[in-house]
């Protein structure tokens, strides 16, 4: 009986995710062409909605189970409040207020999940943040990422024999997750509309609450590590190109692409700029290479980067 209603349930829930995504879409490109939106109509392909996303994000907050709904509401309102004020300097501290709002989020899932007795799994659930956001830089990857994830998650949950949480299956929320996002993703793949931060974020925690279920903290971990190799397998000419033609970094290996799917984005290039200032740390060792540590330590800020060949072992200047 109780698996019945779980396929009515489904079922809604899918409907619901793709018409509540055509509506917003159509909402978002109607007032976004008015010049109504602001950052939520980026001048991207002649003009494209950003954080369609809210609709898995109310989606997830209203039917992942507790605590899961609660940290999903949470990131998703800052979330929010990054795609709608993004790069915008707040008039005290000098950075973007899209960055104070994502550190105060993450802080705050944090704070939560270890008060609902998540313990040190909260801290790798908010991690899942940046694999999923990195992610989200090209159509239909974050729906690929994600639903390959839930995928793989449920798979494990039958294997390993996951037990039921607030007595449902444990696989109700993988699949949750699949049918939002897959109810959500043929904008996406289309190129229509973007998730935003309100959406992937979301996602993000969402499916660091999946992983949790199976069994814990050190499934978190081992399938955090797992999404951000495949994020990277997914993004690789994209990454290459950006790496080696915006970083400077030659013939990066997968180990750069994992790192920049690992550290990548803004957050972490805040803490670049704290600890290395205006300073660029050139990496020769042949090992750090190969573990991609021209990435890791690739600072944003510095005035200029030498550009250092593995290959050649030459070094060229490149100015910022």
């Amino acid at each position: 009986m109780i698996y019945w209603t779980l396929i009515k349930i489904f079922i809604l829930i899918f409907v619901l995710s793709i018409a509540g995504t055509m509506v917003l879409e159509y909402i978002f490109r109607y007032f976004g062409t008015k010049g109504y939106l602001g950052n939520l109509y980026p001048n991207i392909r002649g003009g494209i909605p950003k954080a369609i996303g809210i609709i898995p994000f109310i989606l997830l907050s209203f039917l992942l189970l507790p605590p899961f709904n609660s940290l999903v509401l949470v990131i998703g309102i800052f979330a929010l409040i990054d795609d709608i004020l993004g790069k915008t300097p707040t008039p005290v501290l000098g950075i973007e207020w899209g960055q104070l709002s994502k550190t105060i989020a993450f802080l705050l899932v944090i704070i939560i999940g270890i008060y609902s007795g998540l313990g040190v799994a909260a801290i790798l659930i908010a991690l899942m943040v940046q694999p999923i956001n990195i992610s989200d830089m090209q159509p239909g990857s974050t729906c690929i990422v994600t639903m390959i994830m839930c995928i793989v998650t449920i798979i494990v949950m039958l294997i390993v024999g996951s037990p039921l949480f607030n007595e449902l299956p444990a696989f109700y929320t993988p699949l949750l997750i699949f049918l939002v996002v897959l109810g959500y993703s043929p904008l996406d793949f289309s190129g229509r509309v973007l998730l935003g931060s309100v959406g992937n974020h979301s996602l993000a925690i969402a499916l660091g609450a999946a992983f949790y279920l199976i069994g814990g903290a050190w499934w978190v971990l081992l399938l955090f590590i797992a999404t951000v190799f495949f994020t990277a397998f997914v993004r690789r000419n994209n990454l290459y190109c950006f790496l080696s033609s915006k970083l400077g970094i030659v013939n990066p290996n997968y180990e750069d692409l994992f790192m920049d799917v690992l550290t990548g984005g803004g957050v972490c290039d805040l803490c670049r700029k704290f600890i290395f200032d205006d300073k660029q740390k050139i990496i020769e060792n042949k090992l750090l290479i190969k573990l991609g540590f021209r990435r890791l330590v690739y600072n944003p800020y510095a005035p200029n980067h030498r550009r250092y060949d593995s290959n050649e072992r030459t070094y060229s200047l490149v100015r910022r």
